[in-house]
C-alpha cells in the first residue's frame, strides 16, 4: 500500500469513528452578590461593592452624630465608621447581636461599615431572571428597584453605591 493510500485509509477510519460535534449550549451569564438580611427582607449587594464581611468589631462612640452611627472601629489599622443600616433607613433590625455582621464598603474616598442582621453568603442568579420589583417598602425604594425571584422568595438588589452617594448618608451630624 502506498503512503497516500495509507493516509486515505486512516482518514476514512477516523471519520467513521469520530464523535459528533458537541451541541451548541446557550451561555448563561450570572449576576453575583452578597446576600444579607435586614429588617426581615432578603437583599443582595453586588460583589464588587462589598470589600469585606466582619463580625461587629469593638467600636468607639462618636459624639454629636445621628443615632444610627454606631461609632468608629479599627479594622487592620484603618478607622472605619460603622452605621446601623436598618436605623438609617428607619427600619427595625430583627436579629440578635450574634448573627449581625458588618459589610465593609470602600468606594472612592468613602470607607464605611454597614451593620446588617445577617449575611447569607454569596448568591448568584441568571441575569435573564432580573426584574423590576412590584412592591417596595417606601424606606427602601431609593436603593432597591430590581431583584430576582428564587424559590418563591424575592431577593432585592440593594444599591450600596446609591446609598453612599445619597445626601442622607453623608449628613451624619446632629
Amino acid at each position: 500500500m502506498s503512503p497516500f493510500a495509507l493516509l486515505v485509509s486512516i482518514a476514512e477510519r477516523s471519520r467513521r469513528n469520530a464523535s459528533e460535534l458537541p451541541q451548541q449550549i446557550e451561555v448563561v451569564t450570572y449576576w453575583r452578590g452578597v446576600g444579607f438580611m435586614l429588617a426581615g427582607y432578603e437583599f443582595v449587594a453586588d460583589m464588587g461593592q462589598v470589600a469585606e464581611i466582619l463580625q461587629p468589631p469593638r467600636m468607639t462612640k462618636v459624639p454629636g452624630v445621628r443615632s444610627w452611627v454606631l461609632g468608629v472601629a479599627n479594622v487592620r489599622g484603618r478607622l472605619v465608621p460603622v452605621m446601623d443600616l436598618a436605623g438609617m433607613l428607619g427600619l427595625t433590625g430583627k436579629a440578635n447581636w450574634r448573627s449581625r455582621r458588618v459589610l465593609v464598603v470602600e468606594q472612592g474616598d468613602v470607607l464605611t461599615g454597614l451593620l446588617v442582621d445577617a449575611v447569607l453568603g454569596m448568591q448568584q442568579f441568571p441575569m435573564d431572571t432580573m426584574s423590576e420589583l412590584a412592591q417596595v417598602d417606601p424606606a427602601l425604594e431609593k436603593y432597591t428597584r430590581h431583584g430576582f425571584d428564587r424559590n418563591e422568595k424575592v431577593w432585592s438588589i440593594f444599591r450600596i453605591d446609591e446609598l453612599i452617594q445619597s445626601p442622607e448618608f453623608m449628613q451624619i451630624a446632629v
